[in-house]
């Protein structure tokens, strides 16, 4: 199938189908964060143990991450908008029958296979974008508003769950994707065009195995690592997810057209937008656990409360993914990666700061600042990416971008939270206040959740020190760890300014 003249204009036909594009990917990312409101009604239906709960809420992202390189490389050689709609078919299929799920086991396996089809948006709806918007300011404009649809999907998630519970049963929370996924099927073969590669070769299944093992085996390690600490099963885990993806790698060498491109990594535009992607997402998701805790442990804001302090975070997310275009048009890319990176580690290092009377304004500011700094630097870092890629290529290279985005969120998740779990240990326990009980410092040490619900129970002069000595040293945890995340990022700018300026000026620009 032939591509446009790149100098085509996007037409109004083009700008309905980025709209109906985008829907799913915002059901996706509210797929990922509304099942939590609705777990404590699954248990009480289900009634899964606690390792069957624990599947239901990580079988999902663990199926997504496992699948996306397979699913951009399927996307090239079967068509995007075929996998696109086979995927959108198989996500509300599986979103209906889950709804009335009878039992943890099979709400376990529907969770998977939601995973499996939802595995199939990233990388389809991006890359169809490439074949859309041929001018490169309206693709940077449209990736921008795709960009904004995962954010606004994350941000309304908890919103829309707690409305339809308070309603309906806890099975409706798989309902609300269902229409959606209907509109996709009627409009989508409509609006969206067909692409795949004419001389893409055999699928190799040895690979995409391999793919999957790796992926799997390291994304579950490193979760683990970050809710138990260091532990010889977790590692092993990693360990084994690292020599398969060493195999994996190698055979990639070898095939003539391999499930993961290696030759995009010689681009320095690809590979500095990659290495800014990956990075951005280890220093965020590692500090969002924290943030999250310390609103409503050590500030002691309501969930709701705490939810509407991420509110101003997730609009400015949206406004700088839809901004970014219009400051590509005199900024270069180098410009933006670096000075979009600089930005977010002003964030960081403002959220260190984060304490006392002013502590909650500090941090909102913070958030804002960051969400500033990294909208730019996703959004064109993702045009980036995917440009770097031959058209037939796009869909294996924006599976690349997302799969980069989850493992440097994993990483993030268990690295932040490992450290950030020692510290707080060491803190609290050479401050704990004399007469406290040993199950009581027992439950203090472990988490700060804990430390809280200990404190409540041993109401008193006691309590109330444990409590302030708790969230005094979960502060300090979280400081430290703000300025570790200001380190990564700056280490980020620096990377990605020196891969493009060796790549030459012309590079650093690109050409569509």
């Amino acid at each position: 199938m032939s591509s446009p003249s790149s100098t085509a204009r996007a037409t109004r036909r083009e700008w309905i189908g980025l709209a109906v594009i985008a829907l799913p990917c915002m059901v996706y990312a509210m797929d990922l964060t509304v099942l939590n409101l609705a777990l404590p009604a699954i248990s009480t239906e289900l009634q899964p143990s606690s390792a069957q709960l624990l599947w239901i809420i990580d079988v999902y992202g663990f199926m997504v991450a496992g699948f996306l390189i397979t699913m951009g490389t399927l996307g090239d050689r079967i068509g995007r908008r075929k996998l696109l709609l086979i995927g959108a078919a198989a996500f509300g299929l599986a979103s209906t029958v889950a709804a009335f799920a009878k039992s943890a086991e099979m709400l376990i396996v529907l969770r998977a296979l939601l995973g499996i089809a939802g595995a199939t948006l990233a990388p389809s709806t991006m890359s169809l974008i490439r074949n859309m918007f041929h001018d490169e300011h309206q693709r940077q404009f449209a990736i921008g508003v795709w960009i904004a649809s995962f954010s606004i999907g994350g941000a309304i998630g908890p919103l829309v769950g707690g409305v339809v519970l308070q309603w309906f049963h806890w099975g409706s929370v798989f309902l609300v994707a269902v229409p959606v996924m209907v509109l996709l099927l009627l409009l989508g073969p409509m609006l969206l065009p067909e692409y795949k590669d004419p001389d893409a070769g055999r699928l190799d299944p040895l690979s995409v195995a391999l793919s999957l093992v790796a992926v799997l085996s390291t994304i579950y390690g490193l979760k683990r690592l970050a809710e138990h600490g260091l532990h010889w099963p977790a590692a092993a885990f990693v360990l084994l997810g690292v020599v398969v993806g060493t195999l994996f790698v190698r055979r990639q060498a070898q095939l003539p057209y391999p499930l993961m491109d290696l030759k995009l990594f010689r681009q320095p535009r690809f590979s500095a937008a990659i290495a800014a992607y990956a990075l951005s997402c280890l220093a965020m998701f590692g500090m969002y656990i924290f943030i999250t805790q310390f609103l409503q442990l050590v500030l002691g804001l309501s969930p709701l409360m705490a939810g509407l302090a991420t509110v101003p975070w997730s609009l400015c997310f949206v406004f700088g993914s839809l901004a970014a275009p219009r400051l590509s048009r005199s900024v270069s890319p180098l410009a933006i990666l670096v000075g979009g990176l600089i930005t977010s580690a002003a964030g960081f290092a403002l959220l260190a700061l984060a304490d006392g009377p002013h502590a909650l304004a500090l941090l909102i500011a913070s958030t804002v600042i960051m969400s500033l700094g990294m909208a730019p630097v996703i959004t064109i870092g993702n045009e980036m990416i995917i440009t770097a890629a031959p058209p037939e290529r796009a869909g294996a290279a924006s599976a690349l971008s997302e799969t980069s985005a989850e493992f440097g969120g994993a990483m993030g998740i268990a690295v932040f939270g490992s450290l950030g779990t020692v510290l707080y240990r060491h803190l609290l326990s050479s401050d704990l206040p004399a007469g406290v009980a040993p199950d009581v410092a027992a439950a203090a040490m472990a988490t700060l959740g804990g430390a809280v619900a200990a404190a409540q129970a041993n109401p008193g002069p006691t309590g109330d020190a444990l409590l302030n000595v708790s969230r005094a040293a979960f502060t300090a945890s979280m400081q430290f760890t703000s300025v570790l995340a200001m380190l990564i990022v700056v280490a980020a700018s620096v990377v990605s300014a020196r891969i493009l300026r060796n790549g030459g000026g012309r590079a650093a620009r690109g050409a569509d």
